[in-house]
């Protein structure tokens, strides 16, 4: 094993895992709120207080003079990308989780949310090319098989579940999303939160009081406030770290941990009630997670020759050399080139490990 590889990976689970603790919690909050809100109009608010929130952040840092390693900027090619998933992960999905979990028990919602895991790989593997196994593979089939047992029970008519299939179409757009933002994770995590945040919080005010929707009073935008820069600004940043070092459909399969988050809190606090298709959901979704977090990616690989600009520190990647004077045991950011290098070690699709599991040359 080549030496100085451990540290990034233990580093993007952690920030996989919050961001899902994070997240999960949203779900069953978010019930609770829908009582008094449009659905719309919580998408709205629950997105723009992320962006102004992490907006306010950074600027507080920067007032108390707080030393914060340097992140790549945005860049001008990577505002396409950007775009596209605030559209699809901003403003599309939410609408979709509003309008779905209005009609569905906070738990049940919160589990069939395990199926952003599933489509955000399915992208990644079949059109982003990312590498998988039978054991990832293995562990969506059993994620899909509980939502979709989930979707279909509880209700004796017969009849489409469409308050399920809204959530479900809330996962498809959040895993557009997902993979669209893994094309700018290398940049400052903020930046890309803050502006998926008020830009989908934007579209989705707007959207809401054109349709007719009132603003809600004080207190429940407060609450939303707070829900939406932990649960949606805080948990997205996170994310967004998490592909850098993960991969998408990695960094997805430790986020389908969010869902259990939700649940607990719904049957704990909320009251919602403990039934028999509940459980098989639960232990089907539960194996699946198991089988992420137990994964094993090992194998000799071609680094091909590249120059990017990202957030590093001098790891067994990044063995270069400043022009300036650059703290070289600190984080920092800069353009900088990689030679061809064949090795191996453990490792994630990250940002610097985008090859085929069966080939050793990057893609």
């Amino acid at each position: 094993m080549t030496p100085g590889f451990h540290r990034p990976v233990p580093a993007g689970v952690l920030f996989a895992l919050l961001a899902a603790v994070l997240f999960g919690a949203s779900t069953p909050f978010s019930k609770t709120i829908l009582r008094e809100v449009n659905p719309i109009m919580l998408a709205g608010l629950l997105y723009l207080s992320a962006g102004i929130g992490l907006i306010l952040w950074r600027w507080l840092r920067l007032w108390l003079g707080a030393d914060v390693p340097r992140e790549a900027n945005l860049k001008r090619t990577d505002l396409p990308w950007l775009a596209c998933a605030i559209l699809a992960g901003g403003i599309i999905g939410p609408v979709l989780l509003m309008i779905g979990l209005a009609q569905t028990p906070a738990s049940t919602a919160s589990l069939l949310l395990n199926l952003e895991g599933v489509f955000t790989a399915l992208l990644a593997w079949f059109i982003f090319k990312e590498n998988f196994d039978y054991r990832i593979a293995l562990g969506m089939s059993a994620i899909t098989a509980g939502g979709l047992f989930l979707a279909w029970t509880g209700k004796p008519e017969v009849g489409v579940p469409w308050a399920a299939l809204a959530i479900a179409g809330a996962c498809l757009a959040w895993g557009i999303d997902n993979n669209l933002t893994r094309k700018v994770s290398a940049t400052d995590p903020l930046q890309i939160s803050a502006a998926k945040g008020l830009v989908a919080g934007g579209v989705n005010l707007i959207v809401a009081i054109a349709m007719g929707a009132e603003i809600p009073g004080v207190h429940i935008l407060m609450i939303s406030a707070v829900l939406g820069l932990l649960s949606y600004g805080v948990s997205l940043s996170l994310f967004v770290m998490a592909l850098r070092h993960l991969g998408t459909a990695r960094t997805g399969a430790y986020f389908s941990l969010a869902p259990f988050v939700g649940v607990t809190i719904s049957i704990v606090i909320l009251g919602d009630r403990v039934t028999l298709p509940f459980l098989v959901a639960t232990t089907l979704m539960g194996f699946g997670v198991w089988l992420h977090l137990t994964e094993s990616h090992e194998h000799e690989h071609w680094h091909a020759p590249i120059m990017h600009d990202h957030k590093h520190f001098h790891d067994g990647h990044h063995q270069h050399e400043h022009d300036g004077d650059v703290p070289t045991d600190e984080s920092h950011s800069h353009p900088h080139a990689h030679a061809g290098m064949l090795h191996r070690h453990p490792h994630y699709p990250d940002i610097h490990h985008r090859h085929s599991r069966n080939s050793s040359s990057e893609e």
